[in-house]
């Protein structure tokens, strides 16, 4: 059961992003760059974001509950800004090579910054989502039974649609991003940091709720309208 539970969780977080990828880039030498470009921007804004909770967390020196639940939501939200910061940083670098490439090369045809937006979106979903997601994974393979303690026993599975909601709301946010960004539509930009900001508080609660399977629901059915949303935002 426990094999089950893994691979069957692993396929609903991951199967949507690993089809984006197989059907949409992976054909494409340079967008499989430019995705693994993005996985690694991600990677050096959470390590960016480690360093100041890390910092945080020496200076005030308190063992307290309430100062680290207080120290996890201020390294939450900061994380969340600085992965925007990197997201505009990923987005100058690749305007400035798509126009490099045009000077070198006029006749080459550089890819368009949408379609570099979704590339990247779904690099930072993918990394966002192994990171988020690969611990809880790992322990569905056991030992131990969840559930047995009274806890819910449906607990994987909503982490599984979570990740799933997280990876594809990167690939809108990266769209909606890009386009205010080409457009200077700057309060697109501050759109996509609240959004992202609200998805993120609602995951902080949970670790105090994992008797109370209505709000894994609640927290997941607000994550899907919030993805429904982004989506129609990000559309043509």
């Amino acid at each position: 059961m426990t094999a089950a539970v893994f691979f069957g969780c692993a396929f609903i977080a991951f199967g949507p992003a690993l089809a984006l990828y197989v059907f949409t880039i992976a054909t494409e030498p340079l967008r499989i760059i430019f995705l693994i470009a993005g996985a690694f921007f991600w990677l050096v804004s959470l390590l960016i974001s480690s360093l100041v909770w890390f910092m945080a967390r020496v200076i005030i020196d308190n063992k307290d509950g309430p100062t680290q639940k207080y120290l996890l939501i201020f390294g939450t939200f900061v994380s969340v800004y600085i992965q925007e910061m990197f997201r505009f940083a990923y987005y100058r670098l690749l305007k400035k090579a798509s126009e490099g490439l045009k000077s070198i090369n006029p006749g080459e045809t550089a890819p368009s910054m949408r379609l570099l937006a979704y590339v990247s979106g779904l690099g930072f979903g993918i990394m966002s989502g192994v990171f988020s997601f690969v611990n809880t994974l790992s322990d569905s393979l056991g030992p131990g039974t969840v559930g047995i303690h009274g806890d819910s026993p449906q607990f994987f599975l909503y982490s599984a649609f979570m990740t799933l909601v997280i990876i594809l709301l990167h690939v809108f946010w990266g769209i909606v991003f890009f386009d205010g960004c080409e457009k200077k539509k700057w309060g697109i930009l501050l759109i996509v940091l609240l959004t992202h900001l609200l998805v993120s508080a609602q995951v902080l609660p949970n670790d105090c709720l994992l008797g109370l399977p209505s709000e894994y629901s609640k927290a997941r059915d607000q994550q899907y309208l919030l993805t429904s949303l982004v989506l129609h935002a990000s559309g043509p």
